[in-house]
């Protein structure tokens, strides 16, 4: 029998560890090849991880919430394969690529500090994802751990589990200066403070909160409890953390309710849509457009197009490509902020928000959706939703999304007021196509006609995207749907 080591895979080019939500196998289970063994989180999506060979779990090598680095083994698999005598049995198994070293996470350095300029292009996506959502949901997770409480600030789930097994308080924690975007505390940031408290017996940082007349010194760690210093190489191991007398589930006092617990991906929306509210100045503008045409089009195209691509062409491929014909009018709705700078992106990302099985919401990203046909859009838009329902999406899969499309008409909704996806800047609702009389005008005179209508709904940032803007805009993705070309191939 040869024993084979799990690694746990690359899961995108940002992410370099990941949490243990589940195991789905325990030791003794036999797995299957590409059977999932366990179910992981990164801050961007969950997932599986699947045996690439059949056998026996013999160990598993980390627990449930601890947090992983890409690249590490996770088990020892059993497998039928004899074992060589003249082989080691190390070399039975596939070396591993080297887990890559953990980054400070850098404020992305948007422009040389010498110029002067407001608006910066951008040549690539940000090095920081876009949240979400609902699309990114950008490392907010508010878990309390091991019952200590952060309200200042966000933090990380590994930033608060380091806090809580280094004893650094909440007090504490606020003060230290972040690296990360908009001031964020990233893990360097921590560990780098903690090697300093560790060889001074504390350390100061050097910040101090703005509209504060006073600083609370930071807290030091108990003495019966020395801190010792964190090499940031070092992978946190999350299980060793203090352990708290489980909490006795919340219960109703009448009877008459049912209390439910938040699940990690709704604490996640949660946390997301609170930080976008007070980030942004939401004002939403509203559209009405004549879509008789496109609905007549796409009732001809649709069975042939089926039968010949092997996909369904909803609305919402061509919801995306009048966006985009509208991004390219209005170049300054595809921007995000960071402090007094507006950042202008010159890839056209479409994040297109999805509906989950479980009743929560994770936004897929079309990259450079600019580049696609619509029949190139479409594949996009069906292979993510599908992935995105199976939970098959990987952390690349929702990161640089710059604008957001959801379609709150599939549940039956004329028009609704979305939350903006940080850090974009605008997003589109579109709402259900109705059958309404409405007003026709023709060289003859008007009259009255049946006619498919529907309203585009605007949200968008107030501080960079004003009401000229904001409403030229929507009003610009409705002319593009109403002048549809009935007799366009596709």
């Amino acid at each position: 029998m040869a024993k084979y080591q799990l690694l746990l895979p690359k899961m995108g080019e940002s992410v370099a560890e990941a949490t243990i939500i589940k195991w789905n196998k325990k030791p003794g289970d036999y797995i299957e090849a590409d059977e999932a063994v366990m179910e992981i989180a990164t801050d961007k999506v969950d997932s599986e991880v699947p045996s690439p060979v059949s056998g026996k779990l013999v160990e598993q090598l980390c627990k449930e919430d601890e947090v992983v680095q890409v690249g590490s083994v996770i088990a020892i698999i059993e497998t039928d394969v004899a074992e060589s005598n003249d082989v080691s049995p190390a070399a039975t198994v596939p070396a591993p690529e080297a887990a890559p070293q953990p980054v400070a996470e850098k404020a992305p350095q948007f422009v040389a500090q010498a110029t002067p300029q407001a608006i910066v292009e951008e040549q690539t996506p940000e090095p920081v994802a876009a949240i979400p959502g609902i699309d990114q949901i950008e490392q907010r997770e508010t878990a309390p751990v091991s019952g200590v409480k952060y309200e200042n600030r966000f933090y990380s789930p590994l930033v608060k589990n380091i806090a809580t097994q280094e004893g650094v308080g909440s007090a504490e924690l606020d003060q230290i200066p972040g690296t990360g975007a908009e001031g964020r505390l990233t893990k360097d940031d921590l560990l780098n403070y903690l090697q300093k408290r560790g060889t001074n017996g504390s350390a100061t940082p050097n910040f101090t909160a703005p509209q504060q007349t006073e600083v609370k010194q930071p807290i030091s760690a108990p003495p019966s409890q020395p801190t010792k210093p964190v090499q940031p190489q070092t992978a946190i191991p999350v299980a060793e953390a203090p352990k708290t007398a489980p909490q006795p589930a919340a219960t109703s006092v009448s009877g008459s309710h049912e209390i439910i617990e938040m699940d990690r991906m709704r604490r996640l929306i949660a946390d997301h849509m609170v930080y976008s509210k007070h980030t942004s100045p939401h004002v939403t503008s509203f559209v009405e457009a004549d879509v008789t045409e496109l609905v007549n089009w796409r009732e001809k195209v649709k069975n042939s197009f089926e039968k010949r691509e092997g996909e369904k062409i909803t609305f919402t491929p061509i919801f995306i490509e009048a966006v985009v014909k509208a991004i390219k009018d209005f170049p300054m709705i595809n921007v995000s902020v960071n402090g007094t700078q507006i950042i202008k992106k010159k890839d056209i990302n479409i994040s297109m928000a999805t509906a989950l099985p479980s009743g929560n919401l994770i936004v897929p990203v079309i990259k450079k959706a600019d580049e696609l046909s619509l029949i190139g859009i479409t594949k996009a838009v069906n292979d993510l939703a599908n992935r995105a329902r199976n939970n098959k999406l990987q952390p690349d899969d929702v990161k640089d999304g710059t604008f957001t499309i959801t379609n709150v008409g599939s549940f039956g909704n004329v028009m609704g007021t979305p939350i903006i996806n940080q850090p974009q800047v605008a997003i589109l609702a579109v709402g259900a196509i109705k059958k309404k009389p409405a007003v026709i005008e023709t060289p003859k005179g008007d009259s009255i006609a049946i006619r498919h209508m529907m309203f585009l709904s605007l949200s968008y940032d107030h501080r960079v995207v004003d009401g000229a803007l904001g409403g030229s805009f929507v009003s610009r993705v409705a002319h593009y749907l109403e002048k549809w070309d009935i007799n366009r191939t596709i």
